[in-house]
């Protein structure tokens, strides 16, 4: 069913951030820094994988995320919902489901075998095409799975998550200058937020986190 109504944008970030910290799926640790897939330090982690084992967050987070992507794209601008392999396939499907759309996934590379594809399902020349994943950084890792879906012969304008870091001024530049339109729920600065406002962590942790999010670059230099 495709939702028409909804709270604001900033009313949804405040209760995404809000789910993301009921279910635990953010860490915060400026003593022992996780280690990023980038391979740099950081006091924060979030693990959007988790909400698909939360059946009322998930419901309610893919309705936000549908109809923040209508609210800013447009209520008929796609034809095809693409999930990025692997922690997009999941919600790429949610989404689509309400939307009733076509889904297909993209794989980070050729699979190496067979026709040796890196989409999967049916995408058709001509169709436009919305990337789904969970999270972006820098928006970097994006730019392969936009490239895979036009290689097609589809377009690829705009790119859907449920969460961005929002600290990496670069982001929407990068995503930009591909012709690709970020859209997402909440950022860092929502997390820690309604963190402070529950009580979530200790002031010193939230202290911490802040001045990892005011300086990322800076932070991780520092420690690597």
């Amino acid at each position: 069913m495709i939702p028409t109504s909804h709270p604001t944008p900033e009313e949804m970030a405040r209760l995404t951030a809000r789910m993301l910290l009921e279910i635990k799926a953010v860490h915060f640790n400026a003593a022992e820094p996780f280690t990023l897939a980038s391979g740099l330090p950081s006091p924060t982690y979030i693990d959007c994988r988790k909400l698909i084992s939360h059946p009322r967050i998930r419901t309610t987070l893919m309705d936000f995320l549908t109809v923040t992507v209508m609210r800013n794209a447009g209520f008929e601008a796609f034809d095809n919902i693409a999930g990025g392999e692997t922690a997009g396939i999941p919600f790429a499907a949610f989404v689509a489901e309400r939307m009733a759309l076509p889904m297909t996934y993209v794989r980070k590379k050729p699979k190496g075998y067979g026709k040796n594809a890196r989409i999967e399902g049916d995408m058709r020349e001509g169709q436009r095409v919305l990337l789904v994943e969970d999270l972006t950084t820098d928006g970097g890792s994006k730019l392969s799975f936009v490239d895979a879906i036009r290689d097609t012969g589809a377009t690829c304008a705009h790119t859907a998550v449920i969460f961005n870091y929002g600290i990496f001024p670069e982001t929407d530049k990068t995503l930009g200058d591909h012709g690709v339109t970020l859209h997402a729920l909440c950022t860092w600065w929502d997390v820690l937020a309604e963190a402070r406002a529950s009580e979530a962590f200790d002031s010193a942790t939230l202290s911490g986190v802040e001045e990892f999010l005011n300086d990322p670059r800076g932070w991780q230099a520092a420690r690597s």
